[in-house]
């Protein structure tokens, strides 16, 4: 018995693949439920109806799937290209409190449709300017990129605790450590009246199919699919490996970056330590259930969001842990790379 490899992914392998990876996590879960002796089926149930059984609990996964999207686009794009690019949840949290910064110090006075455009391009350009030094290493010192990213997370969180105590700490937050709050009008309109969810969420979906566009219609898109499949072919054949990356990690990391502002500007108002939930990380999850598809990543973001909205309805209705969401979630994860892998190769005996 051995592997080979496809030389043609059917379409609807590709199709499936997702769609059997979420059922054998389920699966998998529903096992977890069932020792922690509730019935499976109903919880489930629970979580679908937590999530969508109400325009509450509906606009609310939404508004969790909106961030989810952005950093999911922020892993796919890179990925594709093998720009491993784990920093999304730094570029995240400097994309939010450059939009605190900018509004609180420079623009706050600037009337709304001037504004709001403003600082979400202040958002993107700051998760830009992360995702670039690790990058830089990488083609200066052949440092992974991995390791640097994912380090820099950490940086940056410190470095926002440092601001939100310092020179951007809210006086009339009673000592809580938060940053001064975005003008009121740069808040992002709502979508759904009395409720959080806000036009980012269009912002995200019209994001996703931008670069969808991109990456199956333009020369920079051939370019970047070329640098992930097969790099050394893709400088014999004359791509820019360097600019190509370079192209790639700006359109990554602003996205992340604005990720933070849009979650700013529409659900918080100001930004604290704990303005995401691991977004960033969050978002690479989404992107390998999508198989790094842009569009699928819309999808993706809003099961993600369902399971974790949900879960809190069914570990109260049945008192068992909200954290089988996170399992639920991980084993999504682990069962669509071994889809994944069967979608490249077939056994031959």
């Amino acid at each position: 018995m051995r592997f080979e490899r496809r030389e043609h992914r059917p379409l609807y392998l590709l199709v499936l693949t997702p769609l059997l990876a979420v059922v054998a996590a389920l699966a998998l879960s529903g096992i977890l439920i069932a020792i922690a002796g509730a019935p499976v089926f109903e919880a489930y149930l629970r979580i679908l109806t937590g999530a969508f059984g109400s325009r509450l609990s509906a606009t609310e996964t939404l508004t969790r799937a909106t961030p989810l999207m952005l950093t999911g686009l922020a892993a796919a794009v890179a990925f594709r290209a093998r720009l491993w690019n784990i920093g999304a949840e730094g570029q995240f949290y400097l994309g939010a409190i450059a939009v605190a910064a900018a509004s609180a110090k420079l623009f706050g006075n600037l009337p709304a449709p001037a504004l709001i455009p403003l600082l979400l391009l202040v958002g993107a350009v700051a998760g830009m300017v992360l995702i670039l030094i690790p990058l830089w290493l990488r083609l200066r010192f052949s440092v992974d990129e991995v390791v640097t990213s994912l380090l820099m997370n950490f940086v940056v969180l410190l470095f926002v605790s440092m601001l939100i105590d310092g020179v951007l700490k809210d006086p009339l937050a009673f000592g809580w450590p938060q940053s001064q709050s975005v003008s009121d009008h740069a808040m992002l309109p709502k979508l759904v009246a009395r409720s959080r969810l806000h036009i980012g969420l269009a912002i995200a979906i019209a994001l996703a199919i931008i670069v969808h566009f991109i990456q199956s219609r333009t020369v920079f898109g051939m370019q970047s699919r070329a640098a992930g499949l097969n790099p050394a072919g893709a400088v014999f054949a004359g791509v820019q490996l360097g600019r190509t990356l370079v192209k790639v990690a700006c359109l990554s990391g602003g996205l992340a970056g604005l990720a933070g502002a849009i979650e700013v500007m529409g659900v918080k108002g100001y930004v604290t330590t704990d303005l995401s939930p691991g977004f960033g990380y969050s978002g690479i999850v989404v992107a390998m259930l999508a198989n790094l598809n842009p569009l699928g990543v819309v999808f993706a973001a809003i099961f993600t969001a369902m399971m974790f909205v949900g879960a809190d309805g069914m570990s109260r209705g049945l008192g068992i842990p909200t954290y089988i969401a996170d399992v639920t979630v991980a084993l999504s994860l682990l069962t669509m790379l071994i889809a994944l892998f069967f979608t490249q190769y077939r056994i031959r005996r």
